[in-house]
């Protein structure tokens, strides 16, 4: 027979009849993503790129960070991560590469940071695992600080190298054949 309705309840049925395919989604997934990059000023270029994350707590969830670094970052008083965190945690947490751009104070030196000792895994003794280097003394100094701070409890040296002769001094008169 014929099945008479109203205009509404035909829409209404459409709507029901209609099940989410998984094209549409990830598109509605892609759309939450980029509007939440618009809504931080996150500007991306690339493909394939890891999505943004909104708290540090995800790191642990996703990225299993370990958990003494979470620790230091919240005894740091960082609560929230910046727009430059929300995005380039994930990116070199994937090991792609990452040209960053973000003006002075905005988390670039963190963003780096747990990546690189999320990398490392674990102290091993096998020198030096790790090279950050800095235009000036002053970043070099400030990137010290923060890796210590972050690194507390994990096992991990961090050592800051600005003079060759201290340094041969410090690990020995082999170290610039060594390392």
């Amino acid at each position: 027979g014929i099945k008479w309705m109203s205009s509404l309840e035909a829409k209404f049925e459409d709507a029901k009849d209609k099940k989410p395919t998984a094209e549409k989604l990830e598109r509605l997934r892609r759309e939450k993503i980029n509007r939440f990059r618009n809504q931080h000023k996150i500007n991306i270029q690339g493909t394939d790129l890891p999505d943004p994350i909104a708290t540090f707590e995800q790191l642990q969830k996703e990225y299993k960070i370990h958990p003494k670094i979470m620790e230091n970052i919240q005894a740091a008083g960082f609560q929230v991560p910046t727009p430059i965190q929300m995005q380039a945690i994930p990116v070199m947490l994937h090991g792609r590469e990452l040209l960053a751009s973000a003006p002075t104070g905005s988390g670039k030196t963190l963003a780096f940071c747990i990546p690189l000792l999320t990398h490392l895994k674990q102290p091993r003794n096998k020198g030096f695992r790790a090279l950050i280097i800095s235009p000036t003394r002053e970043l070099a100094s400030q990137t010290h600080r923060e890796l210590v701070k972050l690194a507390e409890g994990t096992g991990f040296r961090i050592h800051m190298i600005h003079k060759a002769a201290e340094a041969a001094k410090k690990f020995g008169p082999k170290s610039s054949k060594k390392f």
